[in-house]
C-alpha cells in the first residue's frame, strides 16, 4: 500500500500536503480501500473557517457515508470541483486527482501534530 513520504497524515486517514500557508487535503489509499467505491463527495463548507477536527464534508461510498474531518484549523478556500462528475478519482488516484479541499492554514503550529508517513504506516499496520 502506498503511503507517500512527502505528505502528512491524520488518525482519521486524511493526507495533507503543505505549500506555504495552503494545505491540500484528501483521504488516504487505506481509507478509500476501506470505504469501497466512492460515489459522491460533499463539501458544503467552502469559504468557511473551521477548527481542526471539525467535520468539513462527507464521502459516500456504495455501502456507507463517512464524515471528513479537517486536519488543521483554517479557511476552506477551494473544493476539487472535478469530484462532482468524477468521484471515483478518490479511488483511482487518492493522492493526485482525488484531492478534496485546500485550506488557508490559521494555526501553523498544528502541523506538528500531524503524523509522518512512518507513523501513519504504524497506525494502519503496514
Amino acid at each position: 500500500m502506498s503511503v507517500p513520504a512527502n505528505l502528512k497524515y491524520t488518525k482519521d486517514h486524511e493526507w495533507v500536503s503543505i505549500d506555504g500557508d495552503i494545505a491540500t487535503v484528501g483521504i488516504t489509499h487505506f481509507a478509500q480501500k476501506e470505504l469501497g467505491d466512492i460515489v459522491y463527495v460533499e463539501v458544503e463548507t467552502l469559504d468557511q473557517t473551521l477548527d481542526k477536527d471539525e467535520v468539513f464534508g462527507t464521502v459516500e461510498a456504495v455501502k456507507t457515508v463517512s464524515d471528513l474531518f479537517l486536519p488543521l484549523t483554517g479557511e476552506i478556500v477551494e473544493f476539487n470541483d472535478d469530484l462532482e462528475s468524477n468521484p471515483e478519482s478518490v479511488n483511482t488516484d487518492p493522492y493526485g486527482a482525488g484531492w478534496m479541499i485546500k485550506i488557508k492554514i490559521s494555526v501553523p503550529s498544528e502541523i506538528d501534530s500531524l503524523l509522518s508517513s512512518e507513523s501513519y504506516n504504524e497506525l494502519i499496520g503496514a
